[in-house]
């Protein structure tokens, strides 16, 4: 996932707060902001904060961003990710109704709906 300045400025406000608090020193935190200021992913800021304590940047907690950035929430990636899961064994069982039910007329669609489902499960997974 892509940072924000909004995301980015929040880090560079947590890093300063390690360094009031003594967890830092100056010369640290010079490289840490640095990296933080070119980072483009959150990925890049997880070995930044590995070795901190809280508080952690909003970007790398779950369910929370810094303000203006929206966050999809757990209940909803929940009901995503079993429907996601779900998808192709309920491909497969309607898939093998249309072909009982047609008597076989409808071989194309028994094979192809769960072919379908496959894909567009396999593409939401690699997105997230």
């Amino acid at each position: 996932m892509r940072l924000s300045d909004a995301e980015r400025q929040d880090a560079l406000d947590v890093l300063e707060e390690h360094v009031r608090t003594g967890r830092l020193d100056i010369d640290e935190y010079g490289a840490r902001s640095a990296k933080v200021t070119a980072a483009k992913r959150v990925s890049e800021l997880i070995p930044l904060f590995d070795d901190l304590p809280s508080p952690r940047p909003s970007a790398l907690l779950n369910g929370v961003s810094a303000p203006g950035v929206p966050v999809a929430s757990s209940e909803d990636n929940a009901l995503v990710r079993f429907l996601t899961a779900g998808a192709v064994p309920i491909a497969i069982v309607l898939a093998l109704a249309v072909l009982i039910l047609s008597r076989g007329r409808l071989l194309i669609i028994s094979v192809a709906l769960p072919l379908v489902v496959a894909m567009i499960a396999g593409a939401r997974r690699r997105r997230s």
